[in-house]
């Protein structure tokens, strides 16, 4: 097996729209979970999907999977985003049926390939909502420059980053 290309540069997005956030994690960032032409799941950056009981989904995440920064893509990576965004009040507002109930939804890592997620209650829609959920490296939360849909600037990740 051939190491992957070592990362060769920064992408620059500028976008003014409003919904500037909708098309920067769109088209940079990747899924847990995907649904295809025909409305059926289909695993992503996840390779598989199992309810554990009624409340307690378990992933079971990609291996040898980078960045474009060149980090390794782990558990740890989907918890920090997970957990940033149930820190929102509205991590969704065009589409608030994506949101995990907050704070009653954790994520537990399990180990570097394996995501716990509980909730305070059967949710059909779970599996769906990680479709919307797109995972950043933690340098894009925790880097000097980090953008972190606008912490560092704004002091909240909602509206304009």
């Amino acid at each position: 097996m051939t190491a992957p290309p070592e990362p060769v540069g920064t992408v620059h997005v500028v976008d003014p729209s409003p919904l500037n956030w909708l098309f920067i994690t769109w088209n940079t960032m990747e899924e847990p979970i995907r649904i295809d032409r025909d409305g059926r799941v289909v695993h992503s950056l996840a390779e598989s999907s199992e309810w554990l009981d009624d409340r307690t989904l378990e992933l079971g995440l990609r291996r040898n999977v980078r960045f474009q920064d060149g980090e390794h893509f782990t558990a740890h990576n989907v918890k920090q985003n997970f957990d940033e965004m149930q820190r929102w009040a509205a991590p969704h507002p065009p589409g608030t049926w994506l949101n995990f109930p907050a704070p009653q939804s954790t994520a537990e890592v399990v180990d570097d390939h394996t995501l716990r997620f509980s909730f305070p209650g059967p949710d059909g829609l779970a599996i769906g909502k990680f479709r919307g959920f797109h995972i950043a490296s933690s340098a894009f939360w925790n880097g000097k420059d980090a953008p972190g849909f606008g912490y560092k600037k704004f002091g909240s990740g909602e509206g304009h980053w």
